[in-house]
């Protein structure tokens, strides 16, 4: 990712920028490197903050912080209205989290290709969360699967009866590795935080998490070495676009 820092004065705004980021003392360069940063790799705050320390920038980890909160959600949500249509057979799967100390349900829905559909923190797995579960992914997923896989529960199949009944449900007790394979980046990430500390916090990182992460793990085993740092130039084009970043090269 090129960039080019400048550090503003103290409260003077962001110069021609779009309205999510009027009236912020960084440019738009400084705080869409920030999200990347923090969402790509397993850092800190603080790690962030130091490492835009060596880029020359002045920020706190508390800038930092709000301005993922802030922001996190609003280009994950931008690349996944840039993402291909999902493939038709959608994989679900829950694992546990523990958050505060209590233990929770992380549902997630990926399609044939891993690509994570959705995700949702909830406390229970029962048929009245499998539904809700459902109804959200019918909502925000701009598709209809054909096909369906989750492992053996009744509840999912009570509630696919009732949200999805004109989709083929398939069930087994053996592991249903699409969708098991999506949680590792989570379970790294839950690690080198130390654990989650409030259900609506989890729920918000982790749905700009599953949206960015993935954005920059193209499948690099599948592709020459040519290959995929093309694949990734036009991830960081597309990047730019949705954080409205592009700039002009950093100089050596």
């Amino acid at each position: 990712m090129t960039l080019e820092l400048v550090v503003p004065g103290r409260g003077s705004p962001v110069s021609s920028a779009s309205p999510p980021y009027q009236g912020h003392r960084y440019p738009v360069e400084v705080i869409a490197h920030c999200v990347w940063l923090y969402h790509r790799f397993p850092l800190s705050f603080r790690e962030v903050e130091e490492l835009m320390l060596e880029r020359g920038v002045l920020v706190s980890h508390e800038t930092v912080r709000r301005r993922c909160a802030k922001f996190g959600q609003i280009h994950a949500t931008g690349l996944r209205r840039r993402r291909p249509r999902p493939g038709d057979t959608w994989h679900l799967d829950e694992v546990f989290i523990k958050i505060n100390g209590e233990w929770r349900y992380l549902w997630r829905a990926v399609d044939a290709d891993g690509t994570v559909l959705d995700i949702l923190v909830q406390n229970r797995r029962d048929k009245t969360t499998a539904r809700r579960f459902f109804r959200r992914l019918l909502k925000t997923t701009p598709a209809v699967p054909r096909v369906i896989v989750t492992d053996n529960p009744r509840s999912h199949g009570a509630a696919h009866r009732q949200v999805m009944p004109f989709v083929e449900h398939r069930s087994h007790k053996g592991p249903n590795h699409r969708a098991e394979n999506s949680h590792q980046p989570t379970r790294q990430r839950e690690r080198a935080m130390k654990g989650f500390r409030s259900v609506g916090a989890t729920q918000r990182f982790l749905a700009a998490f599953s949206g960015i992460s993935p954005h920059f793990r193209p499948r690099h085993h599948l592709t020459t070495a040519p290959g995929y740092r093309a694949e990734m130039t036009i991830r960081f084009a597309i990047w730019n676009q949705i954080t409205r970043a592009a700039g002009r090269p950093a100089e050596a």
